[in-house]
């Protein structure tokens, strides 16, 4: 199993599109079928580097490639692009 985690930081007074992103992102859990488990939570210190964490897994690589490329998952990824500052992932195994 390979364990998928993601961080962000959001531009300045971008809530309303961070939190439509993050909502948006959690509505993808059961929809696209090879995301196996799915988290997505806000940071609660304020002096956090990073806003917001995804905490993902999938059965392999090639699973999550498929999640990556999914249409769903791109609409999604997209508005992340535009409100983001920063972005930090890694992949291990579970």
């Amino acid at each position: 199993m390979i364990k998928h985690i993601v961080m962000w930081k959001f531009k300045e007074n971008e809530e309303e599109n961070m939190e439509k992103f993050l909502n948006g992102l959690k509505s993808l859990y059961g929809v696209i079928d090879v995301i196996k488990y799915m988290e997505v939570k806000k940071s609660v210190n304020p002096n956090s580097k990073y806003d917001a964490v995804l905490i993902s897994k999938f059965d392999n690589f090639e699973d999550l490639e498929k999640y990556k490329n999914d249409p769903r998952h791109v609409e999604v990824s997209n508005l992340c692009k535009s409100i983001r500052v920063d972005r930090v992932s890694i992949d291990v195994e579970d």
